[in-house]
C-alpha cells in the first residue's frame, strides 16, 4: 500500500507551502492548489484519501467546494476537512453544514498538526 494522498486547497502561497511541508515530513504525499476551479478539475482525475479545503478562496471559496465535492459520486466518499481562519462562533457548524467532515483552525497548531490530520484519514483495513 502507498502513502495517503492528501489534497490541500490554499489560496495563501506560504499556508501552503507549510501545510505541504509538515505533511511531506509526515510521510504523506500532498498535491497543492491554490483555488477551487483546480481542485475541482484535478478530483475529476484523482481520488485522494483526505482533502483539506481553506474556506476563504477566490472564484469558488470553500463552503461552496465542499458542496459540490460532497454532491459529487465520485468524491462525496472522500473525508473532507475545513482549514481555515474561520474561527467566530457557528464557523465550524457552517463548515460541517457545507460537507466538511472535519474542522482544522489556523493559525495550525504546528507540533501537532500532522498528528491532527492523521486522525481524518480512514483506518486501512
Amino acid at each position: 500500500m502507498g502513502k495517503a494522498c492528501i489534497l490541500v486547497v490554499e489560496d495563501n502561497p506560504d499556508n501552503l507551502e507549510l501545510v505541504k511541508f509538515l505533511l511531506e515530513q509526515a510521510g504523506y504525499d500532498v498535491v497543492g492548489l491554490p483555488d477551487g476551479k483546480k481542485a475541482l478539475a484535478w478530483l475529476a482525475e484523482n481520488t485522494p484519501d483526505l482533502i483539506l479545503l481553506d474556506m476563504s478562496l477566490p472564484e469558488i471559496d470553500g463552503w461552496k467546494l465542499a458542496r459540490q465535492i460532497k454532491d459529487n459520486p465520485l468524491t462525496r466518499a472522500v473525508t473532507l476537512v475545513a482549514l481555515t481562519a474561520h474561527t467566530l462562533p457557528g464557523d465550524r457548524k457552517r463548515a460541517l453544514d457545507a460537507g466538511c467532515d472535519g474542522f482544522i483552525s489556523k493559525p495550525l497548531d504546528v507540533p501537532r498538526f500532522a498528528a491532527t490530520v492523521a486522525g481524518y484519514l480512514r483506518p486501512e483495513t
